[in-house]
């Protein structure tokens, strides 16, 4: 464990480092998005709204000290590490308190999640547990989804197509002609769920190193740094394809060409990471994507209204 120096941050700085708020983009966008599909659609309902943003920051944040806790038991995080400090592995904060925060962090979650399920039912108590469980078997359990490369999967299918439609079910899915979920919904949930996963492969590109001597195998481990490099700029692309189709679809108006405002700060990005593997240009990547990811879902969401 490493020494605290006397320029460490104070315990209120030390927890906001442990909840991450820069990753607070990659729960606010989905939200943002599947509600944009439900007004689209005449459906907004303010309450389940605001319950299902809340939720998702609460999961988040609670995925966040998971991954400090077990990263930190697993050996994985190291003074080697080039990202962010981690509260645990650094000392800031006793692995027994982290341990505490996510398991209130997660019980505040399941408690906004009862009134989702009020108004959603079973479909909306499914997802939510499942996205607790997948949180925590991310990096945690006897077999880390994590450490097996299939990280990128799963944050692909719980923070796009599960947080977009799910939002969306809860505002619209069960008005009219019954439960349900639109091909809109899903739809718009591919380029939020592509953008969130290019988030991640920025993060396992610079840890690549310190993941391969933990024995933490992430896809960039298993496919290399070229290829992880193309997987990131095949992701943020392809997110830029999803509004056109809707256009050509007849699903949004002339206004689809609106997250494309973003596309400069998107070929910034992609240039940056396929050009430096040094921690502190990708750190600044790994945020930029972050920015790219809400800013896309705001003009998306936009665009859908």
């Amino acid at each position: 464990m490493t020494t605290i120096s006397s320029s460490a941050p104070g315990r209120a700085r030390a927890w906001v480092m442990a909840a991450r708020p820069a990753t607070l983009p990659a729960a606010v966008a989905p939200v943002l998005v599947g509600t944009a599909v439900a007004v689209h659609v005449r459906h907004f309902r303010p309450l389940p709204f605001l319950a299902a943003l809340v939720a998702a920051a609460l999961i988040q944040i609670g995925t966040n000290f998971a991954n400090d806790l077990f990263d930190y038991h697993k050996g994985a995080d190291t003074t080697a590490r080039l990202g962010p400090v981690r509260v645990t592995q650094s000392g800031l904060i006793s692995a027994r308190a982290v341990g505490y925060a996510t398991t209130l962090t997660f019980g505040a979650a399941v408690l906004v999640g009862l009134y989702l399920v009020t108004v959603g039912g079973l479909p909306i108590l499914l997802i939510g547990l499942a996205s607790i469980a997948a949180a925590i078997l991310y990096t945690g359990g006897p077999w880390p989804l994590g450490y097996h490369g299939l990280g990128d999967v799963f944050v692909f299918i719980f923070f796009g197509l599960i947080a977009v439609t799910g939002t969306y079910y809860v505002q619209a899915g069960a008005v009219g002609r019954g439960p349900h979920v639109s091909g809109e919904a899903i739809a718009a949930a591919v380029p939020v769920g592509l953008l969130v996963t290019a988030i991640l492969v920025v993060n396992n590109v610079r840890d690549i190193e310190t993941d391969r001597a933990a024995g933490k195998r992430t896809l960039a481990v298993r496919l290399g740094r070229r290829a992880s490099r193309v997987q990131y700029a095949l992701l943020v692309a392809t997110a830029y394809a999803v509004p056109l189709l809707l256009w050509l679809a007849h699903v949004t108006s002339w206004t689809f060409w609106l997250p494309w405002l973003t596309a400069p700060l998107a070929y910034q990005l992609i240039r940056t990471v396929s050009t430096h593997a040094d921690g502190p240009t990708l750190n600044r990547a790994l945020k930029g994507t972050g920015r790219l990811n809400l800013l896309f879902g705001l003009l998306f969401a936009a665009s859908l209204l």
